[in-house]
């Protein structure tokens, strides 16, 4: 048993809101990799990043990620930055579940997650490190990407109708 997709991207491109609808549309589960770190944690992400730091975070974050790219079977989202992990890329490719990117132009993601203060990486000034984000991380999902979905202008189910179309016009394929 695996996750049927998984989605990633940067903070504010919908992958938590969207996946919950793709879920729906497609019956299955819905898992959030934060979700599932604050509950193996018994904390929340901004608790760990405060008392432990990013580093301690990632670690359970990847595995987290590794527990359910095994045993978990449904839409899975990942945090923002799961794949700085090279262990989280490397399972992500080899376990033959399609990897969805969404992306969304800055000025989206930026009135997305507006002043940021649950998300520990972008607090101090949001536009400006989703800047630096988008540039150090366009090659790390572009790496694992099975496809791209463009969420601008889009409402949450429409990105969600979009994925599994795609995911649809996929498996007839092979």
């Amino acid at each position: 048993m695996s996750p049927r997709v998984v989605l990633v991207g940067l903070p504010g491109a919908g992958k938590s809101t969207s996946g919950r609808r793709l879920a729906k549309i497609l019956a299955l589960p819905f898992a959030d990799s934060d979700d599932l770190v604050e509950a193996a944690a018994g904390r929340a992400v901004t608790e760990i990043f405060a008392e432990d730091g990013e580093n301690s975070f990632r670690a359970a974050e990847a595995a987290a990620i590794a527990a359910a790219l095994v045993d978990f079977d449904g839409v899975l989202a990942l945090g923002g930055g799961a794949l700085i992990c090279t262990s989280t890329r490397a399972a992500l490719v080899s376990c033959d579940v399609p990897v969805v990117v969404l992306r969304a132009q800055l000025a989206t993601l930026g009135s997305r997650v507006g002043d940021a203060r649950t998300r520990p990486l972008l607090a101090a000034d949001p536009n400006a490190r989703l800047a630096e984000l988008a540039a150090e991380r366009a090659p790390l999902y572009e790496e694992v990407a099975t496809f791209v979905v463009d969420t601008d202008r889009r409402t949450p189910g429409q990105v969600a109708a979009t994925v599994a179309a795609r995911l649809h016009e996929r498996r007839v394929r092979t």
